[in-house]
């Protein structure tokens, strides 16, 4: 795989509650990616950028939700996020990444 491809397929994390319940119990970080990308890029992405070991790749289309704008209903757009479950041992700080 192009190493520039994979530098853009991640486009940032998705911090929330639930995120930070799901890597302290199973190892898994979610990422907001391309909505082109397919499991294997995501998979070396995420082993390229953070140079940890990934052991799965679990991904989910989202729907964008409707808005409303005063009168008019707008939407926002559709995007992909990946559950990424890393190796026994290997952890993402996100503060210290080069």
């Amino acid at each position: 795989m192009n190493e520039a491809r994979l530098m853009k397929v991640l486009v940032g994390p998705v911090v929330s509650e639930k995120g930070s319940r799901i890597a302290d119990r199973n190892r898994q970080y979610i990422f907001r990616v391309l909505e082109d990308a397919s499991k294997p890029e995501i998979r070396g992405a995420v082993e390229l950028m953070f140079r940890v070991k990934v052991q799965g790749v679990q991904v989910a289309n989202m729907r964008g939700k409707m808005k409303r704008f005063g009168q008019t209903y707008g939407k926002r757009p559709n995007w992909k996020k990946a559950y990424v479950t890393l190796e026994p041992g290997h952890d993402i700080n996100f503060t210290d990444a080069e």
